[in-house]
């Protein structure tokens, strides 16, 4: 399951018990829209999510070793991210 909730994540929100992936993409500090996807320790595509006018996303993912790669214009960047059962991993992508 994946989910973007529009005006960006808000840490209260993630569900209780739920692995969530949650952060933002930035250009120069600035927020970034696009979209950010959600690859598995295999380089297997396993979600994408739009991100907010602020440049937010989040995922509910299964524990592991995760691979985020923001798509924006003008360019790319991958996080690396463990996300942790029942557990909050915040995640900063700069492009």
């Amino acid at each position: 399951m994946c989910g973007a909730k529009a005006g960006g994540p808000d840490a209260q929100a993630a569900k209780p018990g739920e692995t969530t992936i949650q952060g933002s993409v930035t250009r120069d500090g600035e927020p970034v829209t696009g979209y950010v996807r959600l690859l598995d320790s295999q380089g297997e595509f396993t979600a994408e999510v739009p991100t907010s006018a602020t440049g937010q996303f989040r995922f509910y993912a299964a524990e592991g070793r995760w691979t985020l790669r923001a798509l924006v214009p003008g360019g790319t960047a991958d996080r690396t991210v463990v996300a942790e059962k029942g557990g909050l991993a915040e995640v900063a992508i700069a492009v």
